[in-house]
């Protein structure tokens, strides 16, 4: 496939996650309900209700579902879950449905199919952030490296640690450097998503797309 491999980010945020397609050479469509001053290509960012969006047109799409439903801490408080949307449900069968390659990331919890599992330690970022991946593309997963270091905790760095970038974490200078991401505010930041992991995605699924050419 000569031309760039055309990716439609449903609940891009502040774009992390378009910004590693784009290092991936990618052309990234941006989808997001709520306005996102931060994300990185302005003039690709769509304000929309990606639950009914028009998915076709795209190469591969990607969706990054709010995952406040599956995480952890919702999990631990009795009834909390239920406050939060599942918008992973209603959308894997649109996604199935349009025929084009797909991708959901969300965090370990998450009722996501076969996932590979990708960590920042795997890609050599000072943190331990995982995600899961599903996708109907054959991406084989990075190895993924014992958690050797100590990991900060509650997300205040210390010097030796590797740092969580969650919540109110700090200093904000490590955060961006962990992960990779220089715009957004903390609390972007702390819901982003590692650029280097979609930038890995990216650049299998433009193998296999090729191949499947």
């Amino acid at each position: 496939m000569s031309r760039p491999l055309t990716v439609l980010d449903l609940g891009c945020g502040l774009g992390g996650v378009s910004f590693g397609y784009h290092l991936a050479g990618c052309l990234v469509t941006g989808v997001d309900i709520a306005p996102q001053p931060s994300y990185p290509f302005p003039g690709r960012f769509i304000q929309a209700d990606y639950l009914d969006f028009p998915l076709e047109g795209y190469d591969l799409i990607h969706l990054s579902a709010p995952c406040q439903r599956f995480s952890r801490m919702v999990k631990s408080r009795p009834g909390l879950w239920q406050r939060y949307p599942d918008h992973i449900t209603p959308m894997r069968p649109r996604l199935i449905a349009s025929g084009i390659p797909y991708v959901i990331e969300n965090v370990e919890g998450a009722p996501l199919r076969e996932p590979i599992l990708l960590c920042g330690a795997s890609f050599g970022r000072e943190m331990y952030r995982h995600r899961l991946i599903e996708t109907s593309l054959d991406i084989a997963p990075p190895p993924h490296p014992r958690h050797a270091v100590r990991a900060s905790r509650a997300g205040h760095w210390e010097p030796g640690t590797y740092i969580s970038v969650a919540g109110h974490c700090s200093p904000m200078w490590k955060a961006r450097e962990a992960m990779g991401i220089s715009w957004g505010t903390r609390e972007e930041l702390a819901e982003a998503v590692p650029p280097c992991f979609s930038e890995y995605i990216g650049l299998q699924a433009r193998l296999a797309l090729m191949v499947a050419a």
